[in-house]
């Protein structure tokens, strides 16, 4: 039922952008849109443009402080808001955006030290949610039809 909540809210907000000529900007940071895969294909994946989908999620912060958000925005729990139970991103993943920030640059400064059972934990559900999310995060594969079969 997320799934279905995300595409339809993609669909009513390519509705009012298509009725005012406007396109429709992502919400998604690295970690979410080329770490985890943490959003729905077709959904909130489906924007004209990513803003922030080269920042780490700390960096958006960070940016927002500059640009003075307002502070119960920037204390508030991070949420896709699909679910009516309230649940918040790290209750649907397991991990804090810390903690998949940290296991991301650790894989992708190749760096090698022993690690807590914590950071064990949460690069374990990082790598987990790279793979099963993989077939979001990679062009759609394109099926190469041999000639000889169009003649």
């Amino acid at each position: 039922m997320a799934n279905t909540r995300a595409r339809l809210r993609m669909t009513t907000l390519y509705a009012y952008a298509g009725h005012h000529k406007l396109l429709v900007a992502g919400t998604g940071n690295k970690v979410e849109d080329f770490g985890i895969g943490f959003y729905t294909k077709y959904g909130d994946g489906g924007v004209d443009v990513s803003p922030i989908a080269d920042l780490m999620k700390s960096q958006v912060y960070a940016l927002a402080a500059k640009a003075g958000v307002v502070q119960s925005i920037l204390n508030a729990r991070p949420t896709d808001g699909l679910f009516a139970d309230g649940r918040t991103d790290e209750d649907q993943i397991g991990a804090t955006y810390d903690e998949l920030e940290w296991a991301m640059l650790y894989i992708e400064n190749k760096e090698s030290y022993e690690l807590t059972e914590r950071q064990k934990t949460a690069m374990q559900i990082y790598q987990s949610r790279n793979r099963a999310n993989r077939h979001k995060m990679d062009p759609i594969p394109v099926c190469m039809i041999p000639k000889d079969l169009l003649t």
